[in-house]
């Protein structure tokens, strides 16, 4: 499984990496965790609003910070 984490860097694009990583842990699956901040990458998602998340290719969320209980039933 790959998580990506789409944004610049900002505190709600971290705090949305803590709580994909809070999540991982809470449900023992194991996956790789990516940050994407290259705008074009970002773009490439069809993404306007960061942060985002992308699990395996997919987009779940954007312009939002997801909770730890969202991200879970996304894995």
């Amino acid at each position: 499984m790959k998580i990506e984490i789409l944004g610049s860097g900002c505190p709600n694009c971290k705090k949305l990496e803590e709580n994909a990583k809070k999540a991982l842990e809470e449900s023992k699956k194991k996956a790789e965790i990516v940050k994407v901040t290259d705008i074009n990458d970002i773009v490439s998602y069809g993404v306007m609003s960061t942060p985002a998340i992308v699990i395996d290719g997919e987009v779940k969320s954007y312009g939002k910070v997801a909770t730890v209980e969202e991200i879970s039933k996304w894995l």
